[in-house]
């Protein structure tokens, strides 16, 4: 999303991403508190309607501005409350959730960056393929993981291929992410005039 198109911002594909923010406490409340069955829940409803809401926005012609913050507001509390409980809770192994995590930091990092260099990063930015692979590949490991650990179902296969699968996209896509901003900080460098001491 990267216009209004006249939307307001009150509308249904906005609301259904401040649902799925709002699912993320009700997600860690019922995951400490035992509740595996109301935790599973709040996460398949959250990982279910992803793709809804901005599937929703562009048939609608509601595309906002705040939703196209709130779309990945959205993926990003869920699913680092998820595997920042798992991993903590022993589920997960530790290394997955770090590399989650780090891969996040670097493109957020590097997001900051290119604002500083006054690159239009919304115009220029567009979610990469694997990226949003590696996002259907988390949403897979935490919902296998949760099914195994929390209600005992035997999953080893997809759990494990789940697993490799969040670990070698999360790479890509991370590396993606990385190339692509270095392309648009080399561009805008070569358009910059030398500095002449004026």
């Amino acid at each position: 999303m990267t216009a209004n198109d006249g939307a307001s911002n009150w509308n249904l594909p906005n609301a259904i991403s401040l649902v799925r923010i709002l699912l993320t406490p009700v997600f860690l409340f019922a995951f400490w508190t035992g509740r595996m069955d109301w935790a599973l829940g709040a996460f398949v409803t959250a990982g279910a309607s992803d793709a809804l809401d901005g599937t929703l926005a562009r048939l609608l012609k509601q595309r906002t501005d705040l939703g196209a913050m709130l779309d990945p507001l959205a993926d990003k509390f869920l699913l680092i409350a998820s595997y920042l409980s798992l991993g903590v809770a022993g589920w997960l192994p530790a290394w997955v959730v770090v590399l989650v995590l780090a891969r996040d930091l670097v493109i957020l990092g590097g997001l900051w960056v290119l604002r500083r260099a006054g690159v239009d990063v919304r115009a220029n930015i567009c979610p990469a393929w694997a990226s949003k692979c590696n996002t259907a590949a988390q949403i897979g490991l935490v919902f296998c993981t949760m099914l195994a650990r929390g209600f005992g179902l035997d999953l080893p296969r997809w759990e494990l291929f789940f697993l490799h699968a969040v670990a070698v996209l999360a790479v890509v896509s991370g590396g993606q992410y990385v190339l692509r901003g270095w392309a648009l900080l080399s561009e805008r460098h070569g358009r910059k005039p030398p500095d002449m001491g004026q």
